[in-house]
């Protein structure tokens, strides 16, 4: 059965990615915190077993595929998140996977195993969520399209993820492990692999 991996991705350019993190530590900080988080990613994907396919937001797509060298990129498409993920899983379902899972590049703690483990129980349920401690969710995962998903939802609140349970009451669904997204310096903080790249020059005091 066909299994496809979705990457949902910002362009890295200076000024546009991680601004709530940018607030406090600048804005160069907070490209090379992203930077990281990219590279980080890219790592995880080259040895998983399933296909990857990176959907871009942003300017400068050139500036992205430097950091996935050997992944297809493809330009998202939609007025705001929830109609952006509902094309590329769509796009996905035409494409024939039978199995899909959407992950975004902003977890430090990531790994082949997470991803492996969220087809693995893909396989005997609906969905598969992996919820992040912000209140919604880091990973996505579903074999057939359930559009009221992606609709009527209040995108990077902490609202989403309970929004999204209640649309899957009829379904089978397994969460995963509770994670970090690296949003604010705040999420930084629990990681000291990204601390340290912090240049206090750069940091900008609230």
């Amino acid at each position: 059965m066909k299994s496809l991996l979705l990457v949902f991705a910002k362009t890295p350019v200076l000024g546009t990615v991680k601004t709530r993190l940018a607030k406090t530590v600048g804005n160069q900080n907070a490209l090379i915190i992203y930077t990281h988080l990219l590279r980080k990613t890219n790592q995880i994907l080259e040895n998983l077993p399933h296909e990857v396919v990176i959907f871009f937001n942003g300017n400068n797509p050139e500036l992205l595929q430097a950091n996935f060298p050997t992944f297809v990129l493809k330009e998202q498409n939609g007025s705001d998140l929830g109609e952006r993920m509902s094309h590329a899983f769509q796009w996905g379902f035409n494409q024939g996977y039978k199995n899909i899972v959407i992950v975004g590049t902003d977890l430090w703690d990531f790994d082949t195993t997470l991803i492996n483990h969220a087809f693995h129980l893909l396989k005997t349920n609906d969905c598969v969520i992996g919820p992040s401690k912000d209140g919604g969710y880091y990973l996505l995962g579903k074999k057939e399209t359930i559009v009221e998903l992606f609709q009527n939802k209040k995108w990077s609140s902490s609202s989403v993820l309970a929004a999204t349970l209640e649309d899957l009451k009829k379904y089978k669904v397994v969460l995963l492990q509770e994670k970090t997204d690296i949003d604010t310096y705040e999420d930084v903080l629990h990681f000291p692999e990204l601390m340290h790249l912090i240049s206090p020059s750069d940091e900008r005091k609230n």
